[in-house]
């Protein structure tokens, strides 16, 4: 049985994630590949590069949205700016005339210097399960991103106090997480991971500043998504562990705990934007029999 287990010592997010997989041996041009199936390749650009984290080589995975710096978008004559450095998903409760659930870009910003409307700022849970289901997936890949899209969802629901349906989001909506989701699904499969473990989850410590003000870390739906997950405690004051990392932990991880008895045959170091003096910002990843 082939083993993959997630030592995920300074938390984990999405692109964490899929550097670390990459990094351990999963295959890029098949992830782009495969990720073309979801038809919005005109949307983002993929990169991979090699980066030092605290001395340790690791594998800087992200999606480039446009070749664009700054997005600024009116929705019902309301102006938003997003230029947050950091990746948070959040979540209302949202009524509109039109019975249409949005979902909100909050990760990446960047500008438009052309003129035509950018219809897919906003993408509504139901779209995006529209979108995997269409894509031709292989029924585990399907199935584990269908998982991971839908416990944030339901987190997010369930503190603001609205069903799944009406669930408007930020980040999840934005093509940075489809990507990040779908693409974990993708590299596990080619990566012939039967099983994976977890090491307990820290989420780090401090307050982030977010839609609704500042909050303690983790944040609500973070924290939300961890639940019945083992969490570790940590010093860092950042928010180690985003949601869509929190959506991996939970959801694929068969159990967490120490460093399960195997033969490793793979190691990857995933990268994270962050950095810390004393601490490297990566998760590992280790494959075994």
């Amino acid at each position: 049985m082939k083993i993959l287990y997630l030592d995920c010592f300074s938390g984990l997010s999405g692109d964490m994630t899929i550097g670390a997989l990459i990094d351990a041996g999963g295959d890029f041009s098949h992830l782009e590949k495969e990720l073309k199936k979801l038809q919005i390749d005109d949307e983002y650009e993929l990169k991979v590069s090699k980066v030092v984290k605290n001395g340790i080589t690791s594998t800087k995975f992200d999606v480039v949205l446009g070749n664009e710096q700054v997005h600024t978008h009116a929705h019902e004559n309301e102006e938003h700016t997003h230029d947050h450095d950091h990746k948070h998903e959040h979540a209302h409760g949202h009524t509109n005339d039109h019975d249409h659930t949005h979902m909100h870009e909050h990760a990446h910003s960047h500008t438009h210097d052309h003129d035509h409307t950018h219809t897919h700022d906003h993408r509504a849970y139901r779209e995006i399960i529209q979108l995997i289901g269409q894509a031709g997936y292989s029924e585990k890949v399907e199935t584990m991103a269908l998982n991971m899209f839908k416990k944030i969802g339901e987190a997010e629901g369930k503190i603001h106090g609205v069903p799944l349906a009406d669930v408007h989001f930020h980040e999840v909506g934005a093509v940075d997480s489809i990507i990040d989701i779908v693409g974990v699904a993708i590299l596990i499969e080619q990566l012939g991971v039967d099983e994976i473990r977890s090491a307990p989850v820290p989420t780090g410590s401090g307050h982030i500043h977010i839609d609704h003000g500042v909050f303690p870390v983790p944040a609500p739906a973070t924290l939300e998504i961890l639940r019945g997950v083992p969490l570790a405690k940590s010093e860092l004051k950042s928010e180690l562990t985003t949601p869509t990392g929190a959506a991996i932990a939970a959801v694929l991880a068969a159990e967490y705990g120490t460093f399960p008895a195997m033969k490793v045959t793979s190691i990857g170091y995933g990268a994270g934007t962050k950095n810390f003096p004393n601490h490297p910002n990566v998760l590992r990843v280790m494959i075994g029999e």
